[in-house]
């Protein structure tokens, strides 16, 4: 059931890519991302509201739960703030594939901090997901995105990072608290982050670029919503696995990659085509190794 979940969710995080990459087109960053992220907390007042009116505060009514959550909302938000700004201005067809390593580094993290030890089939899947990740930036340079010269693929691998970085914080949350509960407050403590650091920045940027509506924007909301309580209910079921759920989900990066080569027409399709097949190559090593 887990990993039906895990599935569903993935399909959600695609359609979710496509609708954020055309919210984003020549749109202010940070209105967008602070109107997902209420719209988020909107759709999750059904869980909210009984929550608050029993007079309960975070996902337990505990002060270590709600810096828990408040802990788990900064990672995200990093996570999203890096990852508009590179889909904005790169191609689906590069940004997609970079998010959908994230399965890697979230084994690196595990055997860097938990100590978990690779067998062979998990270090070749590491192998080639860090080959696909060299491939795709040289593929990058050929459209004018480079390491040494295009920041944004820099933020796409730091929201990659803080996103893995999630993920290993996920699975210790699911031990403590209900799922709904946890994306329930995190979505509401990022909603007001988002919103004052809104303010900020219009404050201190008074020639900025407009937000301009969209009803994409809405879609983006729906969609991830929908991914993460698929994504948070497999996670909290019994014999389910970080690593497997998070390379399952990164099969989204094949419904935003059709989309950008086909409705987007995006550049050098083929030897992406080959890349993401190194991909994905790397992360079915990845879930074999980790049965």
């Amino acid at each position: 059931m887990w990993i039906l979940l895990a599935i569903i969710s993935a399909l959600s995080l695609g359609v979710y890519d496509i609708f954020k990459k055309l919210s984003l087109r020549g749109n202010n960053v940070p209105g967008v991302l602070f109107l997902n992220t209420l719209f988020c907390s909107l759709l999750m007042l059904p869980v909210l509201v009984p929550a608050m009116l029993d007079g309960q505060a975070g996902p337990d009514g505990t002060v270590l739960g709600n810096l828990h959550i408040l802990l788990k909302s900064a990672i995200v938000l990093s996570s999203w703030i890096l990852g508009y700004y590179s889909i904005k201005h790169l191609p689906l067809t590069i940004a997609g594939p970079i998010n959908a390593a994230r399965p890697v580094i979230v084994l690196v993290g595990a055997l860097l901090i938990f100590g978990e030890r690779l067998n062979a089939l998990q270090w070749a899947g590491v192998t080639l997901g860090f080959f696909s990740l060299f491939f795709i930036s040289r593929i990058g340079v050929s459209e004018g995105f480079s390491f040494r010269r295009s920041l944004w693929l820099w933020l796409a691998i730091g929201a990659t990072t803080m996103g893995a970085v999630s993920a290993l914080y996920d699975k210790y949350l699911m031990t403590l608290y209900e799922p709904l509960q946890v994306q329930a407050w995190y979505s509401l403590y990022q909603c007001l982050i988002m919103g004052i650091t809104v303010l900020i920045i219009n404050r201190a940027t008074p020639k900025r670029t407009p937000l301009v509506w969209r009803w994409g924007i809405l879609c983006i909301s729906i969609f991830l919503t929908a991914a993460d309580v698929a994504y948070f209910y497999a996670l909290s079921l019994p014999g389910s696995m970080i690593a497997v759920v998070s390379m399952l989900r990164r099969g989204a990066v094949i419904v935003s990659f059709i989309y950008g080569a086909f409705a987007l027409h995006e550049q050098h399709i083929r030897i992406k085509l080959l890349d993401l097949c190194v991909l994905l190559a790397g992360l079915s090593l990845l879930v074999l190794g980790s049965r």
